[in-house]
């Protein structure tokens, strides 16, 4: 090549990257000058409503109202967090407050404990679910939001607090020492027979990982050499501490997600470090639609490695990571900076939001575009719809009036009156409501209302409105009237068919009254249809090796 040659191929290279330089330059001061003149004519009209707008404005109000309408178009998971509600934030990234202890809900005028917490103040002064909050200090709560209560109860940790409540009939008082309350990651675990561990993972803030390590290491201890870990309808949480979790069941050193944003400093791969607890045993992770984010991470990785069989339903779809930004005035956002990517490589965000504004829709990643990615073992799996489980279970589906019964709250007061009937019940994993309680209780729903629409009902008043706009109408009414009679239910034999579920809905809710949390979750396992599936491959090593290769495909 001659230097000639060579000179015009420099300058045009040069002249290239000077242009490029230069455009880019261009479109950053564009940008900005974009956010900068938005953000000047948004102060300026607040300022000009202040002044001209007939009724007084609340700058506060109405800027936060502007903020989440902006933020809700890009995603539901970049979120303005004022001062004000900082305290919150941090007891759902941290599962750490201080309070009395206890899970409180509206119930007509007034609220309620629905749950205290096990070993918390409000538990062991003698607060129990279903006693009315009157008071709180010196103010009177009643016709207060439930929000509005719960600040109330929060205060510094060693504070006190006066309750006065209503219980059946008596009105009673506590005096209450705040303490700081951490909520549990484990809110139980077990053994489901003399070999099998059960642990059940609820949430992923500070210390999840000690704790499953914690309930791991307890089980081990009591003989068990396998393992279901739960994580259905667990929204996720702190990354790090799904990590940590997958360390306890894979070796160290190996990749668990990989986070890729726009900006450098979030691109980030995290891996093993520390020797695992237990690489062998043989393990089922449950999951469902309401597994998301760091469930995600966990029940992903440990199918990616083949370390465990999935079962359960699809989980949710969560691939995005968040980061908590301050702002000025103590403010914070919580913003979208990462996708997230498991050890086959695939993201598992199923909703694209960048399609769905400019569509004005939700839009999921069609099945035809979903790429195909490969385990340890070799076992294909799809990216952009979640984690599909290894083996699917149908939800179960309840009967129309135990939703009834359960929304009208008559199985929540009856469970009250029971427990004040009963000074004690059965271990949680073996007491069910007998047949005479079942009696008891048909004879306590006499002249309370629980009325509903069956599904078939449903759809025979359906098709009498659309019946009732075609001109013969006159001609088929008689035999819509009579299909209508022949499908009306009866309550008193849907209470005689649905006895059995009845009975255990009600055993559940009763259970809570002596055994709080721990105890409704352990009544819970004993005819869940995937614990039993769990416990069926975990009884056949065979089963389980067969799923976790490829030639099972």
């Amino acid at each position: 090549m001659n230097k000639s040659l060579k000179k015009s191929l420099l300058i045009f290279v040069l002249g290239a990257f000077v242009l490029t330089g230069f455009f880019a330059f261009k479109a950053k001061n564009d940008k900005l000058f974009a956010i900068a003149k938005n953000i000047d004519i948004f102060a300026t009209l607040i300022r000009e409503l202040d002044s001209y707008y007939v009724d007084d404005i609340d700058p506060d109000a109405l800027v936060s109202i502007g903020i989440n309408a902006m933020l809700v178009e890009l995603d539901p998971y970049t979120t303005y967090i004022p001062e004000e509600e900082s305290d919150d934030y941090r007891m759902m990234t941290t599962g750490e407050y201080a309070g009395i202890g206890a899970l409180i809900g509206n119930r007509g005028e007034g609220s309620m404990i629905i749950m205290p917490y096990t070993g918390f103040p409000a538990q062991t002064v003698g607060l129990k679910i279903a006693d009315y909050i009157l008071k709180i200090d010196t103010t009177s709560v009643i016709g207060l939001g439930t929000a509005e209560v719960s600040t109330l109860l929060k205060g510094p940790a060693n504070t006190p607090v006066h309750l006065q409540v209503k219980r059946d009939l008596d009105t009673l008082e506590f005096d209450v020492i705040r303490k700081k309350i951490a909520i549990k990651n484990v809110p139980y675990y077990g053994k489901l027979d003399e070999h099998t561990g059960y642990i059940k993972l609820a949430e992923f803030t500070t210390n999840a990982s000690t704790e499953v390590r914690n309930a791991l290491v307890d089980l081990k201890s009591q003989g068990i050499d396998r393992l279901v870990l739960d994580v259905r309808d667990n929204p996720g949480g702190l990354v790090n501490e799904a990590v940590e979790i997958v360390n306890l069941f894979i070796p160290k050193g190996k990749e668990v997600v990989k986070t890729i944003g726009k900006l450098e400093n979030v691109n980030y791969t995290y891996k093993t470090s520390k020797t695992p607890v237990d690489k062998d045993i043989p393990m089922v992770v449950l999951l469902n639609e309401h597994s998301a984010s760091a469930s995600e991470i966990v029940a992903g990785a440990l199918q990616d490695y083949d370390r465990a069989v999935l079962i359960g339903r699809k989980s949710f779809g969560k691939g995005l990571v968040q980061t908590t930004v301050p702002l000025t005035y103590n403010a914070q956002m919580k913003v979208t900076t990462a996708k997230y990517y498991i050890p086959s490589g695939r993201c598992i965000q199923a909703i694209d939001y960048l399609q769905s504004r400019e569509n004005n829709e939700l839009v999921t990643v069609p099945d035809s575009l979903r790429k195909v990615f490969y385990t340890k073992n070799g076992r294909a799996v799809l990216d952009g719809a979640g984690i599909e489980p290894d083996e699917s279970v149908e939800q179960k589906s309840y009967a129309p009036i135990s939703y009834s019964l359960v929304a009208r709250n008559h199985v929540f007061d009856y469970a009250t009156e029971y427990f004040y009937d009963h000074s004690e019940i059965a271990d949680p994993s073996s007491f069910a409501i007998s047949n005479a309680d079942y009696d008891g209780f048909l004879k306590w729903l006499e002249g309370k209302e629980y009325d509903y629409t069956t599904y078939l009902e449903k759809s025979v008043e359906d098709m009498r409105k659309n019946a009732e706009k075609v001109d013969y109408y006159d001609e088929i009414k008689a035999q819509i009237d009579s299909l209508e009679k022949r499908v009306n239910h009866s309550k008193e034999q849907d209470l005689v068919t649905n006895k059995e579920e009845i009975k255990k809905i009600l055993s559940q809710e009763i259970v809570s009254r002596y055994y709080f949390q721990e105890g409704m979750i352990q009544v819970g396992l004993l005819d869940d249809e995937d614990v039993m599936l769990a416990k069926e491959y975990l009884k056949e090593p065979e089963k389980i090796k067969m799923v976790l290769t490829a030639s099972s495909k």
